[in-house]
């Protein structure tokens, strides 16, 4: 116990010792050079760690698509494909429509086959389950001259929904329009994806493409999808959501000019693409109605479409003294990891470790101090004025305190 408590009050100081060996030597510089180019190579010039970050970007994006298609022999603009219409950064371009007509409140069979029935008692049982269409009464009704369904309270007549229905392949050429504004609050820098070289002959021309429009901010719709690496027709007929990622990642020491916009683009519900329970992507919508002798009715639609999410994402940075101090004492800290090393490998694994250790690690006490003091006092009175030097008694010290695994 008394000797836990005199090892627990020591103290440790530095002692500096010269070790001429090659091996050690060409480990240590190698080490500190590793650890100057990872700072200079890749902190400061690749990740600019002496820059000021702003990751905080603001932005607004407004959409508009233009085109006309084909469907159900009807001629089709935007106002009858493009959902919602305000335009926002999320909007979904209608491929397919499957329609149920003339629709009014009232009682009518089930159009699912699972809803087939024989007698009331059967549609008793699942009285309690959601119908697809409506209310289930618990009544079995005629469907049609051989089938029977159970009956339903809603809009009539039930939706039948796998009804095939050809796409409007003219979407693939429709054409879409992205504003975006952005600004970094920090930094106080506002820009948007109109650079300077865009004039109104530009836009009315240009196709975005990565080789020779790739800040034109009017993109094809079948282009969209072949870059996000899907079909058209597979979306075109199932729907889908595609991504459209605009990156803008700013050095504000550079020229504004420098700050561009990057384009990628993929599909968001990939998962949905490989399961076959709910694949692709739809949505329902009514048009309501009212006739001359004040009944309500409407018109169902069922709409297969692509959503397009137009996603912004920023970095922006600038130069700073504070980060650049920081980083370089970093770098000036970390250099000292080489000594560390060394150390480790020269007290345990090279040989004659023992002997680096006794000339590394000396132990010095109040009762060798003493002794010394006494030693010298003793020559001084003898007048002999030889050099002095530490008694025999000292002794030294196989403790590393930190570099040695092993005594």
């Amino acid at each position: 116990m008394w000797g836990c408590i005199t090892d627990f009050f020591t103290y440790e100081t530095t002692k500096s010792v010269v070790v001429k060996s090659w091996t050690i030597g060409i480990i240590n510089r190698v080490v500190q050079l590793l650890i100057i180019s990872y700072f200079v190579g890749w902190v400061f010039l690749h990740e600019k760690a002496y820059q000021e970050r702003d990751t905080a970007i603001e932005s607004s994006v407004t959409t508009k698509v233009k085109g006309f298609g084909e469907h159900h022999n009807k001629i089709m603009d935007v106002a009858d494909y493009v959902t919602p219409t305000q335009g926002a950064s999320v909007f979904c371009i209608i491929t397919k429509l499957i329609s149920t007509d003339n629709q009014v409140q009232g009682l009518c069979p089930e159009s699912k086959m699972k809803f087939n029935c024989d007698s009331n008692d059967d549609c008793a049982r699942i009285l309690t389950r959601p119908g697809s269409n409506g209310l289930l009464t618990g009544e079995c009704v005629p469907f049609n001259s051989t089938l029977k369904r159970c009956q339903i309270k809603g809009w009539c007549p039930a939706e039948i929904d796998d009804v095939p229905v050809k796409p409007m392949m003219e979407v693939e050429n429709f054409t879409i329009f992205i504003k975006n504004s952005i600004r970094f609050p920090r930094f106080n820098f506002n820009k948007g994806n109109f650079l300077p070289t865009i004039n109104s002959s530009y836009i009315n021309t240009c196709n975005f493409d990565f080789e020779s429009n790739s800040y034109c901010p009017i993109f094809k719709v079948g282009d969209v999808v072949r870059l996000a690496n899907q079909k058209f027709i597979n979306l075109a007929n199932n729907g889908g959501v595609i991504g459209i990622k605009i990156s803008w990642v700013c050095d504000l020491d550079k020229s504004e000019e420098e700050c561009k916009p990057a384009y990628s683009f993929t599909r968001l519900d990939a998962m949905s693409e490989k399961n076959n329970v709910s694949p692709g992507y739809n949505f329902r919508f009514a048009k309501y109605y009212k006739a001359e002798n004040g009944t309500e009715y409407r018109t169902l639609l069922k709409a297969y479409a692509i959503r397009f999410d137009v996603m912004v994402n920023g970095d922006a940075g600038k130069f700073n003294m504070i980060p650049t101090l920081i980083n370089m004492v970093a770098a000036f800290t970390s250099v000292g990891v080489g000594a560390v090393l060394c150390d480790i490998i020269l007290l345990n694994f090279l040989k004659g470790a023992d002997q680096y250790k006794a000339k590394k690690f000396e132990e010095v006490s109040d009762t060798n101090i003493e002794r010394t003091e006494s030693y010298t006092s003793a020559m001084y009175r003898t007048r002999d004025h030889s050099q002095l030097s530490i008694k025999p008694e000292d002794k030294f010290s196989n403790d590393s305190g930190a570099f040695s695994i092993c005594q």
